[in-house]
């Protein structure tokens, strides 16, 4: 029996894990006008935040607090959605759960 005869008949050889993008980050589910709509309300709500930071007095202020609150929420929930949505963690999460967020 010569060396290694058996060991290479039962064996199979190791395949190569898939090549994955840089930090998992792909434009698979947001196709067409979706990516861009979603990276402009990201600016958009950047922005909105920015300009609401620039404004130093006010006479009446619950307009500005409501205003900076809902400008700061649009950002972070648009960042969320397109962290989901463009990295592995759509498949981590599934289909279904993410519709369902």
């Amino acid at each position: 029996m010569e060396s290694g005869g058996v060991y290479n008949d039962t064996t199979e050889p190791q395949a190569k894990a898939p090549r994955r993008p840089p930090f998992g980050c792909t434009v698979r589910h947001l196709r067409g006008w979706r990516l861009p709509a979603k990276v402009l309300q990201a600016i958009l709500s950047f922005v909105a935040v920015v300009c609401e930071e620039i404004v130093e007095d006010c006479s009446i202020c619950g307009g500005l607090y409501f205003f900076e609150f809902i400008s700061c929420s649009a950002f972070l929930l648009s960042l969320l959605i397109l962290c989901v949505y463009c990295t592995d963690l759509y498949q981590s999460l599934g289909e279904d759960k993410v519709q369902k967020l």
